[in-house]
């Protein structure tokens, strides 16, 4: 899909150009989502820019994502997606400065693309072009980092407060409520993971942005919002190694807790054993052979021998279950 951006009073108009070869000139953001290779071409038309194919923008070389041809400044990052859900993933994304116009390739939907297009929709700040908006993008998804990380650290306090200080009706044992916490524990070490990933490749990004700043002479304002953007940067990048290393503090206190409760268990069952030792011994020793048994005259007695087996199998189970052992 194609998406241009023209500037209209103070907003940016979107439109989905069905003809391909009239694009409009002034356009000054241009979007492509999951694009074929005619509206590749269309927008390498009309901009004079080779534009980078899904597996290209997939390498992880610094030279392969940071680099300037023909004098666009091609940068690649990875952005967050479906943050939201049980399966959160990472995409590159792609922006290309090509004059004072952008490019963005990308194969996927982050939710910042949808809030600076909304944004932008609402008004602009006077003479926008491509940088405008490539600094929004990027202040838009560093925000949305720091929203994920917020609610991740948010979480990941539950699921502390849940291993050292559960409800009492929850002290004792419990299997799924184990295992729960620790696929929770799992999910938020991964989340963590892919958004300090992120914070990497858009920092240097920021950085390399940062660098060509200096050389074209932007705006002063444009300078200093860049260098807030690096200092936004570090401190979720560290944030983020914090977040990551008490994720792994508390996945140790969850295994040390499967691990004692695991030996009570184990000791519970141990004591049995050894209660249960005399008897079995000393029946081992005379086998039940004596002269007077009246249970071998008992009509009934088989049947009933047969219900005492299955009360001793059944009851050790239901004890188990009553103790969420099982």
């Amino acid at each position: 899909m194609l998406a241009v951006f023209t500037p209209v009073d103070t907003t940016l108009k979107k439109s989905e150009p069905t003809d391909l070869s009239v694009l409009p000139e002034d356009a000054v953001w241009i979007d492509l989502m999951n694009p074929s290779p005619g509206e590749d071409h269309a927008v390498e038309r009309l901009v004079g820019i080779a534009v980078p194919t899904r597996e290209e923008m997939q390498e992880i070389e610094i030279s392969s994502r940071l680099y300037i041809e023909n004098g666009a400044r091609y940068m690649t990052a990875t952005l967050m997606c479906a943050a939201d859900t049980e399966s959160p993933r990472i995409t590159p994304v792609t922006f290309i400065l090509a004059g004072h116009r952008l490019v963005t390739v990308r194969y996927d939907s982050p939710k910042p693309f949808a809030l600076v297009e909304s944004k932008l929709a609402r008004g602009t700040p006077p003479g926008a072009n491509g940088e405008t908006v490539l600094l929004e993008l990027l202040d838009a998804v560093i925000d949305r980092c720091a929203d994920i990380l917020e609610r991740a650290g948010a979480d990941v306090d539950q699921v502390s407060h849940d291993i050292f200080e559960p409800d009492e009706s929850m002290r004792t044992g419990h299997a799924k409520r184990y295992s729960e916490i620790l696929i929770a524990i799992g999910r938020k070490g991964d989340l963590t993971s892919k958004v300090r990933e992120s914070l990497v490749s858009i920092g240097r990004v920021v950085t390399f942005v940062t660098a060509e700043a200096d050389g074209v002479k932007w705006s002063k304002d444009m300078r200093a919002q860049l260098k807030t953007m690096l200092r936004d940067v570090a401190s979720l990048t560290d944030h983020a190694s914090y977040l990551s290393n008490k994720i792994t503090f508390v996945l140790d206190a969850m295994l040390g807790v499967v691990n004692l409760e695991q030996n009570n268990i184990i000791k519970l069952f141990s004591v049995m054993a050894v209660v249960l030792m005399p008897p079995t011994l000393i029946a081992s020793v005379y086998g039940m052979n004596f002269k007077l048994m009246p249970e071998l005259e008992w009509t009934h007695g088989y049947p009933m021998a047969l219900l005492m087996m299955v009360f001793a199998a059944v009851l050790p189970y239901v004890f188990f279950k009553w103790k969420r052992w099982l």
